[in-house]
């Protein structure tokens, strides 16, 4: 967390909290088949080193069926 704010009022109707949040990872997706029916998978990576070798054997593995 950056930061963290609030406006100073106390209860639940007049209090208004900020949070300042940096994600500094890498995400990569990647799905089989179509928006509806296809299988989505997910990784996180801290490097982007990392995720693009995710994704270049991702690539690979496709390229080993044409």
């Amino acid at each position: 967390m950056a930061g963290r704010w609030w406006n100073g009022i106390w209860g639940r109707l007049g209090r208004r909290d900020v949070w300042l949040t940096r994600e500094v990872r890498w995400k990569v997706v990647a799905r089989a088949g179509d928006s509806e029916n296809g299988r989505v998978l997910r990784w996180e990576f801290d490097t982007e080193a990392d995720a693009l070798a995710m994704v270049k054997r991702l690539l690979a593995v496709d390229a080993g069926g044409q």
